[in-house]
């Protein structure tokens, strides 16, 4: 079988009219799925290790390659691309810090620079601009497009903004991450007649990646007995999910490096005891490929997003254990409505524009679109003031 027909088959499989991909991408994925059947050829490895290099690996993995990911053009749409009132009304809430303390804005996982450009513009407006407005960016296909959508700003403004591989030493201000988290890898885990397993990856004889069973790695051994015992006892005889045990580590680097000021953390999750329901079964784990999704993590790989939903309470606990503290939580609608989206969106005096703005409130704040699915997270260090973005509601007990 050649690979175009793999991929043929893989797309039919998912959605018969999924459009097949050009001699490039196929090429492409081709390059990637050698290069992952290699490194499971001797042995399984554990699906986190997968993951980091589907997505990651130089050159190959999906957010190191240069193919479209955002907007309709792409595999999904991020918030920022909907409608700059996500990022005028985040630019406040940034506003409130900085007037505070002062300091930089540190975005993680720029995307295609949308909530930068509109970001700095919104900060301009309320007298609120950063110092530098700073976009760590490993991707250098991606910081070649945000560098393009940032070329449209003025001058005053593009000045403020730099480019950085790594976490600066120190800073003071905010870090943003929208939709970072969910792209770590995380950690597989199935739970079979009352023992512990790590879920690796291992190469079938037709070719497919499949799933293993692995002895557990210390660090999710750990994880797995700290969870709460109405969790555990609740767990059917077989069940399937998922961990962030990469994330701990990246949190503990924001608190090292952030000595006054807030890291918002936006992503989709929900807190730990409806994270591991007993009817969620097989986890969160999902994948995206031109806007249709499913939960197969093997198939075509470097053209399709895989990802996972967080688990909140374990974000605010490794928060609050690597030294910040705990300033709120709530989901995107009431965080927006809290920061005047509604008002916003009134205020805009363009017919054509306001009936675009209408349709993406529906997707920013509806229950069934992102409004409660999405969650904002806000840890924070000496700061005196509390914080406008959950003025409407504050659900830090949701985490216990």
């Amino acid at each position: 079988m050649s690979y175009r027909e793999r991929i043929q088959q893989q797309l039919y499989r998912l959605q018969p009219r999924l459009p097949l991909p050009d001699d490039e991408a196929i090429a492409h994925s081709e390059a990637l799925y050698r290069y992952l059947s290699t490194l499971v050829a001797s042995a399984p490895v554990p699906f986190s290790a997968y993951m980091n290099e589907l997505l990651y690996a130089p050159g190959l993995g999906y957010y190191s390659a240069g193919a479209a990911k955002f907007g309709e053009a792409g595999d999904f749409v991020t918030a920022p691309e909907l409608s700059p009132l996500f990022s005028r009304c985040l630019a406040r809430q940034v506003a409130e810090v900085l007037q505070e303390c002062g300091g930089q804005v540190l975005e993680f996982g720029a995307g295609r620079g949308v909530m930068a450009r509109d970001m700095l513009l919104a900060l301009a407006e309320l007298n609120a601009l950063p110092e530098r407005y700073c976009i760590l960016e490993v991707s250098a296909d991606l910081q070649q497009r945000q560098r393009e959508t940032l070329a449209v700003l003025p001058a005053e403004l593009r000045q403020r903004v730099q480019w950085i591989e790594t976490m600066p030493a120190t800073m003071t201000g905010v870090i943003l991450a929208n939709e970072v988290l969910d792209a770590m890898p995380v950690t597989r885990w199935q739970w079979r007649d009352g023992q512990l397993f790590e879920l690796g990856v291992t190469l079938r004889d037709d070719g497919e990646f499949d799933w293993q069973e692995m002895p557990p790695s210390d660090p999710l051994r750990y994880w797995f007995e700290a969870l709460p015992d109405f969790i555990k006892q609740a767990l059917p005889a077989f069940y399937r999910s998922e961990c962030h045990l990469w994330q701990a580590g990246w949190v503990q680097a924001l608190a090292a490096m952030l000595e006054r000021g807030l890291a918002i953390l936006i992503d989709y999750g929900m807190p730990q005891h409806e994270y591991y329901l007993p009817e969620r079964d097989d986890g969160t784990l999902i994948c995206y490929y031109r806007h249709h999704s499913h939960d197969n993590p093997f198939v075509l790989p470097g053209l399709q997003d895989v990802t996972a939903h967080i688990d909140f309470t374990a974000l605010a606990e490794q928060g609050l254990d690597a030294g910040f503290d705990l300033e709120g939580f709530c989901h995107q609608a009431a965080f927006l409505q809290s920061l005047g989206i509604l008002q916003e969106a009134e205020a805009v005096g363009d017919r054509h524009q306001q009936l675009r703005d209408a349709q993406a409130l529906k997707r920013l704040l509806m229950p069934h679109e992102m409004g409660e699915s999405f969650k904002v997270l806000a840890l924070g260090k000496q700061l005196q003031q509390s914080l406008r973005g959950f003025a409407l509601s504050d659900q830090r007990d949701r985490l216990g």
